[in-house]
């Protein structure tokens, strides 16, 4: 049994050094740590991970994160919702999103063109530019070919951008498939629809692509989730991992509480009992901010595995 330990700063403290002591803090910090560690054994077990967030994390700075982490060969897979990849399309080509308050007055907002995301804001130009962008971008693709899964156009996409803190760029650039069982949730969706009116023999096949994500892993590979929030994104990867004997490791970070019974809410034990996570399974499921408590667990994941010599160049 893990006795507590006091924290304790030191000068030049590393991240590292940071979250190895919260294995001996208590409450949250221990499940932080034990999250970290998860993430370092599913890496040196060459598992396939699925690395799984929804669209309010990509509004955020962890854009650029999830894009270097692909680059880095962390995930394998990757399983998110559309508003995300629209934003990352958004950012590739210039559009700048701006920091504001929880507190503030939308009606205001709204006179102003600005939409709120938590305190984060997109003016309604930015969605202007990405209508006359996404608009030719399918044009391009009408021309090369007229049936498409939803993974395939996503990696065309990703050839067309040219920013290297782009998911759908590194996504591309590293042969990673990048799923979006939503892809009509938002204003790519809209935009689908508005194109296919003028172009009927346009099909974008979202049942084929699921059976893409069942074989992206068999039931012989070790399987690891990362799974941040909820939502369909961390539904689809473990319902992949189910058909597929289970995940070897799971790493849940969320706000939500399992006795909301929800999606966001379901902790690693409930998935044991669905087969999703394997009974056997190291799992860890931390509750808090993925802004903060991701970034702490991740760094300190690559850290070690770096030293290792298990990144990719």
């Amino acid at each position: 049994m893990v006795r507590v330990k006091d924290l304790r700063w030191k000068k030049d403290m590393r991240v590292s050094e940071l979250v190895d002591s919260y294995e001996h803090v208590g409450f949250q910090s221990v499940e932080l740590q034990r999250a970290s560690d998860v993430i370092i054994k599913m890496k040196k077990d060459s598992a396939k991970i699925f690395l799984t967030f929804t669209s309010n994390m990509v509004t955020s700075g962890l854009r650029g994160f999830f894009a270097q982490l692909i680059e880095l060969g962390i995930a394998d897979v990757i399983v998110t919702t559309v508003g995300g990849l629209e934003e990352d399309i958004m950012k590739a080509t210039g559009e700048v999103f701006r920091i504001g308050d929880f507190q503030t007055d939308d009606v205001e907002l709204h006179e102003q063109g600005i939409n709120r995301v938590g305190n984060l804001l997109i003016q309604n130009e930015s969605y202007m530019n990405f209508e006359d962008l996404i608009t030719d971008i399918l044009g391009k693709l009408y021309e090369k070919q007229k049936r498409w899964t939803v993974s395939g156009m996503l990696r065309e996409i990703g050839l067309l951008l040219e920013d290297s803190q782009s998911i759908l760029y590194q996504a591309a650039k590293n042969d990673v498939p990048i799923f979006c069982p939503a892809i009509t949730d938002g204003a790519f969706g809209f935009h689908l629809y508005l194109f296919q009116q003028d172009h009927p023999d346009f099909m974008v096949d979202v049942v084929k692509d699921f059976g893409n994500i069942l074989y992206a892993t068999s039931y012989d590979d070790r399987k690891g989730v990362i799974a941040l929030g909820g939502s369909i994104s961390k539904h689809h990867a473990i319902l992949s991992t189910l058909l597929n004997g289970g995940a070897e490791y799971a790493v849940y970070m969320t706000t939500a509480h399992r006795t909301s019974g929800s999606m966001s809410g379901a902790n690693t034990s409930e998935a044991k009992s669905w087969g999703k996570v394997k009974d056997e399974s190291d799992v860890a499921t931390v509750i808090g901010d993925v802004s903060i408590t991701f970034p702490l667990a991740m760094i300190r994941a690559l850290d070690e595995l770096d030293s290792e010599g298990l990144l990719k160049n």
